[in-house]
């Protein structure tokens, strides 16, 4: 979001431009915002509720700088925009598409750590199969952890061999060891037979291609989607105009296309199921729940 906005505003990275600081632990959060204003980036933005608690303290620290938060809701100040996303609308459409595609009527749901975040997508997802089948049965376990791919591996074979066909995945690097755990299964199957893995977050179509026993296939059902790049896109927009929304919450949603799912590999009747359900929570006759 910000590489496009920086492309169409002729910004350039660097100095006076853009930049990106990557965190190796949570802490580099507090090193990496006091560079950014060292460095004069006006606008400072932090991808992800574990940097809530240095944003809170830069906000105070540097009150002439412009923060904004993805995925959490900072302390209330002029100078602090918090931006979260109905991601529990999107999670709801994956769990139709889940629900409309599983042959056990077993899910599974793998979540990072546990978090008010991360609930909103297993509270969306159980609630999206249900409308589907009252009697679905969704096995909901989570990592504790959004790196450790070896643990998701092991708590995605284990739902596979008790039955779950599609589990969704909404762990971070940890899921990587789900989609790993789904291509060894399925390269020893027909593709006819495959298990399915729904992607988290971005497209992750591609994580999902392998080689059945019958050929080239790709198990990655669908992808719920979240367009963290509109909203720095937006927020910026306003910043450029000093317009900048301090103090505020920003929520983005279905009606406003910052959750989405992709079209994956939905067999077209599913297809036209998510879509039934879309319109129907964006005209509000179902409200979806967030835990």
């Amino acid at each position: 979001g910000l590489t496009s906005w920086a492309k169409a505003n002729d910004v350039k990275q660097g100095k006076g431009g853009y930049t990106y600081f990557q965190a190796k632990t949570s802490a580099d959060f507090e090193t990496n915002i006091n560079q950014a204003v060292a460095n004069g980036y006006q606008n400072i933005y932090g991808i992800g509720f574990p940097k809530t608690p240095a944003i809170n303290a830069a906000a105070k620290k540097y009150p002439k700088n412009n923060f904004m938060i993805i995925d959490d809701i900072a302390k209330k100040r002029q100078n602090v925009v918090s931006v979260t996303f109905h991601t529990e609308q999107s999670s709801y459409l994956a769990g139709v598409a889940a629900a409309k595609t599983t042959k056990t009527n077993q899910l599974g749901f793998i979540g990072g750590m546990e978090s008010a975040v991360v609930k909103t997508f297993e509270a969306g997802f159980t609630a999206g199969a249900k409308s589907v089948n009252p009697d679905i049965q969704v096995d909901a376990q989570y990592v504790g952890s959004f790196t450790d791919a070896g643990k998701g591996k092991t708590i995605a074979a284990s739902m596979n061999q008790n039955g779950a066909d599609v589990i969704f995945a909404a762990a971070g690097g940890a899921g990587a060891g789900v989609f790993t755990e789904a291509k060894d299964l399925n390269s020893e199957k027909k593709a006819a037979d495959k298990v399915w893995v729904i992607g988290v977050d971005r497209d992750q179509n591609a994580d999902g291609a392998y080689t059945a026993k019958d050929g080239k296939s790709n198990f990655t059902l669908t992808s719920s989607v979240k367009k963290v790049g509109k909203a720095v896109v937006d927020v910026t927009e306003k910043a450029a105009k000093d317009k900048f929304p301090g103090g505020e919450h920003l929520v983005y949603g279905l009606d406003d296309k910052g959750v989405a799912v992709t079209r994956g590999h939905m067999s077209a009747a599913t297809w036209d199921a998510v879509q039934a359900a879309k319109k129907q929570i964006i005209d509000g006759k179902v409200e979806v729940p967030a835990k």
